[in-house]
């Protein structure tokens, strides 16, 4: 075919599409939106023709509404953007409650491949790829909707002395969990969440994070941090110590049964000077081995390690010093569920707190749940502020808390629980 058969073919593409648009505004068919959501509800995307993927990792769904939020024990996706927001001055509790049904409508939308409303690019709706949507109120907020139930734990933590905070990555008044396997669907439902948003709140910071691609591992494995180690083996993996350390029991608020604390904390890593530390010394600083998890006493990631091991010196083989005797509470009620997230900033900005001119800018994006920040999370944090090796090799950058409300009915939206 030549360029003039080309060019005539495109023209009659152009006027079809005229026509069948003129057919559309006059109201003889479906609107694009209509179109779209019927395909995402078959499941089948949009259809070859246009581009769009839809494998089994695109179109996998999780449900947003139920008696708890998602996002929270969902198996962690791919990747991940916090989004903290500062409610703007003068917002008054019925403007609130109205931001929050706006925020909770569109992200139940988006979570199950149907666009939000008047969104202007619906066919980045219809591969949900398992996204997620989880809600923090800060102390502002809890203040603002109902200041008489704010748990006592719901402030700032307190002052470490390995704290470095800057105050981009600190604080918020609400804070929105986006996860999903697909970064593409995760960029999409951030921009509609902050269009949603941009009348009530104002953006105070952006953290984004990632693991492993979807099919690159095990799917329950444990993932690894940018240090190269296994992270999270020690969380709580029974239903019943599951349910205690992150839901809580009759101690809880009647307004936040179902619901938990989330603490965040921007971790800066110094990859460089890691990266001079021998293999045996790093596996010495964590009290695990690097390739397998297990603890310097054991064989398998899930052993429990036993610190009164002696080497032939007389000393610990798990040091009192490292960060598995530090973190690991003796006390049970203090246990954590660690659902963390990596970060790599371009090197050389110092972005995270990091010494610039060396060659990487990284770090972990740590998030904890817990039913009680004061009873679980602060102790760990003081044991770590007090000794661990570790901390020779990181820096919190970033601290906030929130209270994780309950999951919202249909009809209802996260949070009116506080406007009953």
């Amino acid at each position: 075919m030549n360029r003039r058969h080309l060019l005539f073919g495109g023209a009659a593409a152009g006027v079809g599409a005229l026509a069948a648009a003129g057919i559309a505004l006059s109201g003889g068919a479906r609107t694009e939106t209509e179109r779209i959501e019927d395909s995402a509800a078959a499941g089948t995307g949009n259809g070859a023709g246009t581009g769009t993927r839809a494998g089994a990792a695109g179109t996998a769904v999780v449900p947003f509404y139920g008696a708890r939020q998602s996002g929270i024990e969902t198996p962690a996706q791919a990747h991940a953007v916090f989004l903290a927001l500062d409610l703007k001055p003068g917002l008054t509790r019925q403007r609130l409650a109205a931001l929050l049904r706006l925020l909770s409508d569109d992200a139940a939308a988006l979570t199950q491949g149907r666009p939000a409303l008047a969104d202007t690019e619906p066919e980045l709706a219809v591969s949900p790829a398992r996204l997620t949507v989880t809600f923090g109120f800060g102390p502002a907020l809890v203040a603002l909707a109902a200041p008489e139930l704010a748990p006592p734990w719901l402030r700032p933590l307190p002052a470490f002395g390995i704290d470095r905070l800057q105050p981009a990555y600190t604080g918020g008044d609400l804070l929105l969990q986006l996860c999903a396997d697909d970064p593409l669907t995760l960029a999409h439902a951030r921009r509609m969440l902050l269009k949603d948003s941009r009348s009530f709140a104002s953006l105070r910071w952006v953290q984004s994070g990632f693991l492993n691609a979807v099919g690159s591992g095990q799917a329950d494995a444990t993932p690894r941090n940018l240090f190269g180690q296994l992270d999270g083996t020690g969380n709580p993996r029974k239903t019943g110590e599951f349910e205690r350390v992150v839901w809580g029991g009759p101690e809880i608020a009647p307004w936040l049964e179902s619901g938990t604390s989330m603490a965040i904390r921007r971790i800066a890593m110094n990859l460089d000077t890691w990266d001079e530390l021998d293999r045996r010394g790093r596996e010495e600083a964590v009290g695990r081995t690097l390739d397998t998890g297990a603890p310097l006493t054991g064989t398998a990631e899930h052993d429990a390690p036993d610190f009164t091991v002696r080497n032939s010196l007389g000393f610990a083989v798990i040091a009192d010093s490292s960060h598995l005797r530090r973190a690991r509470p003796d006390d049970e009620r203090q246990r954590i569920f660690r659902r963390p997230y990596n970060y790599d900033d371009p090197p050389g900005t110092g972005a995270s707190g990091s010494s610039s001119g060396g060659v990487s800018d990284s770090g972990q994006i740590f998030v904890s749940y817990q039913a009680d920040v004061d009873r679980q999370f602060v102790p760990i944090q003081r044991r770590l502020d007090q000794l661990d090796i570790l901390n020779e090799w990181t820096t919190p950058v970033g601290s906030a808390v929130f209270a994780v409300p309950p999951g919202a009915a249909e009809g209802g939206f996260v949070g009116d629980v506080l406007f009953g």
